[in-house]
């Protein structure tokens, strides 16, 4: 999509643009049949994307740790919307116990799950270590939503088989994935403080998100292809996308450790940012638009597919920080809560 596009708002392929709001992605639309699960939508991106699917009827799942900004963005968007559908779950994504938790309030619900937006992130940290001793970082951007998306994958494939309906599962991503360390991720050293960057462990948990996201639709496929060349081989169709986007510049509580430094740069480059409703219209385009259908392990930035950095394109990569996660998620458990061998 390019510079000019971004400033100028012009429209690409899909029909929409850098100026384009989530309203309008989604106009038309009706998702009255679909549940969605919305980490970090409590605020910012995440609050509007709930806000605009749950006007399309989708009822929305939002997992956040702060239950009381969640319950003042329910109030606002049942305000907005008296029929919307919205539910709150407590969710820490730096904590594997709090992950676990709140996945089991989830099946207690005995909801479908059509959805699932991996939206929520902490972005330019002090260096610090979550409550199970990994980089606070890459912990919540990455493993913790790692960790969610398999706990909650046989639920999506039950959906989707039962409905007939497409699962989708989306990871916010960033442009910043092309800003990380020299070798993507340290897989040696992921802990390490003497070589920390808080700009480079952000576009690290960053990539991460994009090679999460393309190995597991890799995967998903390899399922969905042998599931209907060898019915006998298994009971299920897996029809789940996943693809990654780019929101775009904006301004929110996401900044909160370079505040002033973010706004001294929005004021001599306020044409490359944009506001709440246009951040959240790629993540509403690549969740509920029906020219979709099928598309997965994309990377997408201005409701258009775009060219994600060449490590994010490495295959390798993505299957070395696959099994890497798990591994490092057994070594904190002391289980294995993915039903995965466990290595270690």
């Amino acid at each position: 999509m390019g510079l000019y596009s971004l400033i100028t708002g012009r429209r690409g392929p899909s029909g929409f643009g850098s100026a384009t709001s989530a309203e309008e992605v989604t106009q038309r639309i009706d998702a009255t049949h679909l549940t969605a699960i919305i980490t970090g939508g409590a605020g910012g991106i995440g609050m509007e994307t709930a806000r605009v699917m749950a006007k399309r009827g989708v009822h929305a799942v939002i997992g956040a740790r702060n239950i009381g900004a969640a319950e003042n963005a329910k109030a606002e968007i049942l305000r907005q919307n008296t029929n919307a559908r919205v539910t709150l779950l407590h969710l820490d994504l730096s904590s594997v116990k709090s992950i676990r938790a709140f996945v089991r309030d989830f099946h207690a619900l005995h909801l479908p799950l059509n959805l699932l937006i991996n939206n929520a992130g902490v972005m330019f940290c002090p260096y610090q270590l979550s409550e199970d001793e990994i980089e606070l970082q890459f912990a919540t951007n990455h493993i913790g939503h790692f960790l969610l998306t398999n706990l909650l994958l046989d639920t999506m494939k039950t959906t989707a088989k039962t409905s007939g309906v497409e699962g989708r599962i989306l990871n916010l991503s960033s442009i910043a994935h092309i800003y990380t360390y020299k070798e993507g991720i340290k897989f040696d050293s992921i802990n390490d403080i003497c070589c920390y960057s808080d700009k480079r462990a952000y576009g690290q948990s960053k990539l991460a998100n994009i090679l999460h996201a393309n190995e597991l639709s890799r995967q998903l496929q390899v399922a969905f292809t042998h599931t209907h060349k060898h019915i006998h081989l298994s009971e299920e169709g897996v029809n789940i996308t996943v693809n990654s986007v780019h929101p775009g510049l904006i301004l929110t509580n996401l900044f909160q450790h370079t505040a002033l430094l973010m706004r001294f740069l929005k004021f001599f480059s306020f044409y490359l940012w944009k506001n709440i409703p246009q951040g959240a219209a790629t993540t509403c385009y690549v969740a509920l638009h029906p020219t979709l259908k099928g598309v997965t392990g994309k990377y997408f930035a201005d409701c258009n597919e775009v060219t994600p950095s060449k490590l994010a394109r490495d295959e390798t990569l993505a299957r070395k920080l696959w099994d890497f996660s798990v591994k490092l998620i057994n070594s904190v458990s002391k289980k294995n809560y993915l039903g995965f061998e466990d290595t270690i």
